[in-house]
């Protein structure tokens, strides 16, 4: 199978996963799937960002949200980070020969770690804000609410469900999992993130194999608003383009 773009991409449970495809270079092999994070979608501003920045350093990019988010198919109350892994590996399936990488935002980024720790179709991994301890994450941010009654941030339409707080907490920490990863890393943390503290990325850049890199980007929160969010791209790109296919 060549490289190619697919029409449809269906997960294991035949849901359809929304994506959107941003063209390279013709002659560019490299094309990075990009994932989102939590109660978000493909086109939050900053992965827009990103997919505009890389198709200008002529890398191609598709755009996914995960089932039950965005304009996919499937309801969110049964998403949980073990289901998306397996949606990440649906969209890698639906794909030709390109060389794959994958970059995750905040939960996506967990996602990322737990795939590429385990799928060869991965070449090299970029971690965006991106999450360590999904346990502390779901404690921290969710302890005080009941799942399956309750909400995530006080959002109605994000039900929280007692299959992601239980599939966190299983999950737990995933620096130990890191330690399997063998391929080029990039890490890039907004200092002024309060929702996924530095220091998860920190965890793991401490255990990943070379090479790697850890961008800081002083005064950026989790979402990488209005400039930041160029900065991030420029220096995802940048480093992919150092990459030898």
């Amino acid at each position: 199978m060549k490289r190619s773009i697919p029409n449809e991409i269906r997960n294991a449970q035949g849901e359809r996963l929304d994506f959107a495809y941003q063209g390279g270079s013709p002659d560019n092999p490299t094309l990075v799937v990009i994932g989102h994070g939590i109660t978000a979608h493909k086109d939050r501003p900053m992965l827009i960002e990103l997919s505009n920045v890389l198709s200008r350093h002529g890398i191609h990019s598709l755009r996914f949200s995960f089932s039950g988010n965005g304009a996919s198919d499937g309801k969110f109350e049964e998403f949980t980070p073990t289901k998306e892994v397996g949606d990440l590996g649906a969209v890698l399936d639906a794909l030709g020969e390109w060389h794959v990488g994958y970059a995750g935002h905040s939960l996506g980024a967990l996602v990322g770690v737990l795939r590429a720790s385990r799928d060869p179709r991965i070449h090299f991994l970029i971690s965006l804000a991106g999450m360590a301890d999904a346990a502390a994450f779901a404690k921290r941010e969710f302890g005080d609410v009941i799942s399956g009654a309750g909400c995530m941030w006080d959002m109605p339409q994000f039900p929280l469900s007692r299959a992601l707080i239980d599939d966190m907490n299983r999950i737990d920490n995933v620096v130990e999992v890191a330690r399997k990863i063998r391929v080029p890393w990039l890490f890039i943390h907004g200092l002024a993130d309060d929702v996924v503290p530095p220091q998860d990325s920190r965890d793991l850049f401490a255990v990943a194999a070379e090479p790697k890199r850890f961008v800081e980007i002083p005064g950026s929160d989790h979402l990488f608003p209005e400039g930041h969010a160029t900065t991030m791209a420029n220096a995802v790109a940048g480093w992919i383009s150092e990459l030898k296919p």
